[in-house]
């Protein structure tokens, strides 16, 4: 029994160019499948790392983010201003006030740990990823630009309906309820007609008895 003959390995000279063209054409006929940015743009995912955006009214000036940020990226300016006493002759409390709150993106490296740290929800990831500039001086955004970042922040997701309620939530519910069943209460107390007082009686002025004239003695030297 004879073995088959195996192949000898040599292609045709212009093989190649004749597979190559091939493909060529196999693709011409396929439709594109490629984004054509900037005309269309791209479906990100809702956890995109594009730009960060600040929620100025939650900033305490804490100095937890530009402590923590490996890159010194994160510059922040503050004073102290007194607060006046919530209550007559309670004592007053000082406060740092936000003068300056700025993100160097030239140097940002997107770890997100100044969004991790910060615990008062102050900062937030935007999927805003177009704002290249022509001078790196113009990449450092300030608490102005950093604010109007906000606004392209997606909502947060959905709570799970079977997941436990958070317990900020409940003492911040049993907070409100507190307030409103004592608002309810004062409006209740002042909806309620006052009493009304007898009037003091006054006591009859009284009258004197008649007094009878008494009889007039009769003198010593009268007397016989």
């Amino acid at each position: 029994m004879t073995a088959p003959p195996q192949p000898s390995g040599r292609s045709f000279p212009g093989s190649g160019l004749a597979k190559g063209l091939a493909v060529t054409l196999r693709t011409m006929t396929k439709k594109t499948v490629t984004a054509q940015y900037p005309e269309t743009q791209p479906d990100l995912p809702p956890r995109t790392r594009g730009v960060i955006g600040l929620f100025e009214e939650n900033c305490t000036v804490c100095m937890l983010c530009a402590r923590e940020c490996p890159d010194w990226c994160i510059y922040i300016d503050s004073h102290k201003e007194t607060v006046p006493p919530a209550a007559p002759g309670g004592r007053e409390r000082s406060r740092n006030v936000l003068d300056r709150f700025a993100i160097d993106f030239s140097l940002c490296m997107y770890c997100g740990i100044c969004i991790e740290v910060c615990p008062f929800d102050a900062l937030f990831w935007s999927p805003e990823f177009e704002y290249a500039e022509t001078d790196i001086r113009d990449l450092t955004h300030e608490r102005d630009k950093l604010r109007d970042w906000m606004w392209t922040v997606p909502a947060p997701p959905a709570l799970v309906p079977a997941a436990e309620e958070p317990k900020e939530y409940a003492a911040a519910r049993k907070s409100a309820d507190r307030t409103a069943a004592q608002q309810a209460a004062e409006a209740a107390t002042a909806a309620q007609p006052e009493p009304t007082q007898p009037e003091p009686t006054r006591p009859e002025p009284t009258r004197p008895e008649p007094t009878q004239p008494k009889p007039d003695r009769p003198e010593d030297g009268d007397a016989r």
